[in-house]
């Protein structure tokens, strides 16, 4: 008779517990950036509502942002690091392929064999982190999850690029996801549209930029360096056709509907997108709409625990509130759950 193999104790509910987040020092005005891609401050706060970004100094790192974003949601959450039994993190800026961001995070937050990887799902990464850690919670392979949304996109960025340069950025959001007694992650609507690649993309893989850094060496030409390109047109064509479905699959899952909602934090994209989706689902004008793009521009993993720290720190929401998040962007993929909103700490 075959051995019977033990499974872990589930708990019934899951819920974000504290959230931080951590933004660069450095401001980026507009005005910094028109004159290299032959714009103005109108044109870019007309086609995408920014107004500025920050972007990271050489010593605000992936892993020295969400360190200080971790420290932040675990003080939020009452919580120490030797408390949380995993790290998932989500970036596409990590510009090394291993060790996983997470692991070396975990150490410098003072964890020791604390399971930690990274994940790579584009601007929908932080909620599929977010998904794939209350389920964690929620079988009982971990109490205490830290999710990290981070990226240094403007490492990524071709300052003459007229449809990026003025829209990436960089930035760190965290929050601690842990048991509850009532549910506070609903079910994930989640999916990929693989075919449409070449909607956001690098440019060049590295083996074809070594190729071309060989040739340039030989010939006494020059290369560039892996760019992140994208077809403006193509992504918001699938946004406001496609993710109004997305919501709504969001919403059903939960059992809730648009009217129910207290607050709305769509990946922060672009604002004529935001509009796009809050005007389709016909959203009460009692919903906070989080616009954080404005002053933080398009982080991608990063962009949803920003724009949910950003909404709770302006008063707009408050911890508790029944919330919408989206994720959504290169892949195509996206992702989205309705949560209830953690506990916000004060700034150190």
């Amino acid at each position: 008779m075959p051995a019977q193999i033990a499974t872990a104790a589930p708990v019934a509910h899951a819920a974000a517990l504290g959230i931080g987040a951590y933004r660069p020092r450095r401001i980026v005005p507009n005005a910094e950036i028109v004159d290299r891609i032959d714009s103005s401050d109108e044109w870019i706060r007309t086609r995408s509502g920014i107004a500025e970004r920050r972007w990271a100094e050489p010593d605000e790192t992936i892993v020295s942002m969400s360190t200080i974003a971790a420290r932040r949601a675990l003080a939020a959450a009452n919580l120490t690091a030797k408390q949380v039994d995993a790290v998932v993190l989500a970036t596409s800026s990590q510009m090394v392929l291993g060790p996983s961001a997470g692991a070396v995070v975990a150490t410098e937050l003072g964890m020791h064999d604390t399971a930690a990887f990274d994940i790579s799902a584009g601007c929908a990464g932080f909620c599929y982190a977010l998904a794939n850690a209350a389920n964690l919670v929620r079988a009982g392979q971990a109490r205490h999850v830290l999710v990290i949304g981070v990226e240094r996109l403007s490492d990524l960025l071709d300052p003459t690029d007229r449809t990026c340069a003025f829209i990436f950025a960089d930035g760190a959001g965290a929050v601690v996801v842990g048991p509850s007694e009532t549910e506070g992650i609903g079910p994930v609507a989640w999916g990929s549209d693989g075919s449409q690649t070449a909607a956001i993309k690098q440019d060049k893989d590295f083996q074809q930029y070594f190729a071309e850094v060989a040739a340039a060496e030989a010939s006494g030409g020059t290369s560039e360096r892996p760019y992140i390109r994208m077809n403006g047109t193509a992504v918001f064509r699938w946004a406001v056709t496609f993710l109004e479905k997305a919501c709504r699959d969001a919403l059903n899952q939960a059992g809730v509907t648009v009217e129910d909602l207290d607050a709305f934090v769509p990946h922060q994209a672009n604002s004529r997108i935001t509009d796009a989706l809050v005007k389709a689902l016909h959203m009460p004008e009692s919903v906070a709409v989080a616009r954080d793009i404005v002053e933080t521009g398009n982080t991608s993993a990063a962009s949803i625990p920003m724009a949910m720290e950003q909404l709770l720190r302006s008063g707009a929401a408050k911890p508790g509130d029944t919330t919408l998040l989206l994720g959504f962007g290169a892949g195509l993929a996206y992702a989205g759950q309705v949560v209830t909103l953690p506990a916000i700490g004060p700034q150190d």
